[in-house]
C-alpha cells in the first residue's frame, strides 16, 4: 500500500486519517512521513487551539518553540485553500522555516493561502480534532498518541 495517508491517533479516542498531498508539497509530506515512521510525533501534544481557527502541534517541546532536528523546509506554497480539515504547515516569520509543526484548520482561513504550505486534508475523524482541549496553551493539552503513515 502506498504511503498516502497519516493517521494521527489523539488521547481524545480517536483517529483523524489525513490524506497527503505530495502533489502539493512533495518535500513537506516528505518530512512528516519521515518524523511519523521515527516516532517523532508520538506523545506530542496540540499546544495551540484556537476555536474557529486550528490547532496546531508538532513541537516536541510543546511551547511553539522547537522542532525536529532535521533542516528547515523550504516553502512550498500552493493554491490550495485553507478550509476546514486542511492541513498545512506552520512556521516562523521566514518563509523557509517550516520544520515539524503543523496544524489543521476548524473553519475557513483562506487568509493564510498562498504563504503556508498545505500537506493534506483530513478524511474522518474530524471531531477528535474538534474535541481538542481549547487555549495557548490549553491547560490539559490534547495528544497525539501514534502518528502512523499507511
Amino acid at each position: 500500500m502506498a504511503d498516502d495517508t497519516l493517521t494521527l491517533t489523539l488521547d481524545s479516542g480517536g483517529d483523524v486519517v489525513i490524506k497527503l498531498r505530495p502533489d502539493l508539497a512533495p518535500g513537506h509530506v516528505e518530512r512528516i512521513s519521515t518524523l511519523a515512521k521515527e516516532g517523532f510525533y508520538d506523545g506530542v501534544v496540540f499546544h495551540r487551539v484556537i476555536p474557529g481557527f486550528m490547532a496546531q502541534g508538532g513541537d516536541p517541546t510543546g511551547t511553539g518553540m522547537g522542532g525536529s532536528e532535521l533542516p528547515d523546509l523550504k516553502a512550498e506554497f500552493n493554491a490550495e485553500p485553507h478550509v476546514r480539515g486542511v492541513c498545512s504547515m506552520a512556521r516562523a516569520q521566514n518563509p523557509n522555516s517550516a520544520n515539524s509543526q503543523f496544524f489543521i484548520c476548524f473553519d475557513d482561513a483562506t487568509f493564510l493561502d498562498k504563504q503556508y504550505t498545505v500537506w493534506g486534508v483530513v478524511e474522518s475523524g474530524m471531531e477528535h480534532v474538534d474535541a481538542l482541549p481549547k487555549g495557548e496553551p490549553p491547560r490539559t493539552p490534547g495528544k497525539i498518541l501514534k502518528a502512523t503513515v499507511g
